[in-house]
This record gives C-alpha cells, sequence and structure tokens, in this order.
C-alpha cells in the first residue's frame, strides 16, 4: 500500500491568499548563540497551505474548527482527474466516474501542475480552477460530506461566497490547497488532520492518502 502525503510545506516562498500575511518563520533561540534549544516561531493565516474551512469562515453562526467530526475528516474518498477544466461545473461533476455512496471526492486539475514544480514564485493565480455553486449543491444531493481542491480556494476568485455558502451551509467540510500532483484517479483512505484551534474559522492540516 503506497501512502501519498498531499500537503504543502510551509515554507516563506509559498504562495497565500492575497490579503493574508505572508509566511513568517523565525528561529528565536538558537544552540549556536548560546540557548538549551532551538525554537521556532511561525506567524500565518490559519487559510494558509492545505487547511480546512471550518463553516465560521462563511457563516457568521457557523461551527468551529474544533466542532468538526473527526469522523468526516477520515475514510474513504475518490480522486477526481479534470485536467482541461477551466471551472469545475454541475455537468462534469454529474458525468463523472465518482461511485455512488461517495462521501468525500478530492478535485486534481490543472491547479496541480502548480505544485508539482515543487518551486514557488509567490504570485497569486486568479485564474485557478475552482467549483461552481450549482456543482456544489449537486455534490450535496449525493451525500458528499468533504471536498478537497488543488489550490487556495474551493470557489471562484470572482465569487467566493456562493461556493462556500452552499457547501458550509449543508456541513460539507472543504479541503483547500491539496498537492494531488502525483495522485492517480480513484479510490483512497483520507486522513486529515487540522490543527484543533478553538474557536477557529480554519486550521492548517497535514492530509495523507493511502492506496494501491
Amino acid at each position: 500500500m503506497r501512502t501519498y502525503d498531499v500537503t504543502l510545506t510551509i515554507t516563506p516562498d509559498l504562495v497565500v491568499w492575497p490579503e493574508d500575511p505572508p509566511v513568517d518563520i523565525q528561529r528565536v533561540s538558537k544552540i549556536e548563540e548560546g540557548a538549551a534549544a532551538n525554537v521556532t516561531r511561525i506567524n500565518i493565516s490559519v487559510h494558509t497551505g492545505t487547511h480546512i474551512d471550518a463553516p465560521f469562515h462563511f457563516l457568521e453562526d457557523g461551527g468551529t474548527v474544533e466542532d468538526i467530526s473527526i469522523d468526516l475528516l477520515t475514510g474513504r474518498s475518490y480522486v477526481l482527474h479534470l485536467p482541461e477544466a477551466d471551472s469545475i461545473t454541475k455537468d462534469m461533476v454529474e458525468n463523472s466516474s465518482i461511485p455512488p455512496r461517495t462521501k468525500r471526492v478530492l478535485f486534481r486539475t490543472k491547479n496541480s501542475e502548480i505544485w508539482a514544480k515543487k518551486k514557488f514564485d509567490g504570485a497569486f493565480k486568479k485564474d485557478y480552477v475552482a467549483l461552481e455553486a450549482d456543482a456544489a449543491e449537486y455534490l450535496i444531493k449525493r451525500g458528499v460530506k468533504l471536498v478537497g481542491v488543488d489550490y487556495l480556494s474551493v470557489a471562484p476568485f470572482t465569487d467566493l461566497v456562493a461556493t462556500h455558502e452552499v457547501l458550509l451551509s449543508a456541513g460539507v467540510v472543504i479541503v483547500e490547497g491539496l498537492d494531488l500532483s502525483e495522485v492517480d484517479q480513484g479510490r483512497y483512505s483520507l486522513y486529515c488532520l487540522p490543527l484543533k484551534i478553538a474557536g477557529s474559522d480554519g486550521a492548517p492540516a497535514r492530509v495523507i492518502l493511502t492506496g494501491v
């Protein structure tokens, strides 16, 4: 069985959302300067890199990260390849190979080509591939409880609210910033473990897939 680490590495040059602070990692205690131990401080948004969105991110009365069930964050999943898509529409999802009764769907698009380079220029891509609201509604009708995407937002840059509200209002967990560049289409076991931050609208996560 193979294990895929689909988590982005948090580094100072990692692309972040335009309004978010850049990644700031500083070693504030150094052995070479006489300290007993090395200690590092990090300053980032909770939506940096690979992360989850809690309902509170877009819903005023929504739940926060610590309330999300671990049962939703782990279990059988399906990775769907849409390499030619400029936007993920209802028709694409409806006519896809997602198996019946699938609860967790991860979308690999041409966004993953960015992560495949392993080096980032820090430039945010506004034309990333994202999920349209009608596609989100269709996934909910199919019983999907977790949706993962391979860029920093599940929703298009030009309309951030609709897709988020549709999914989060239905209790669907959103996982953003996945690196699916080495993952084939098919079934996997998903393990998504966000930091348990009280009262937070999101949290960085370590995400792995296991499969043949």
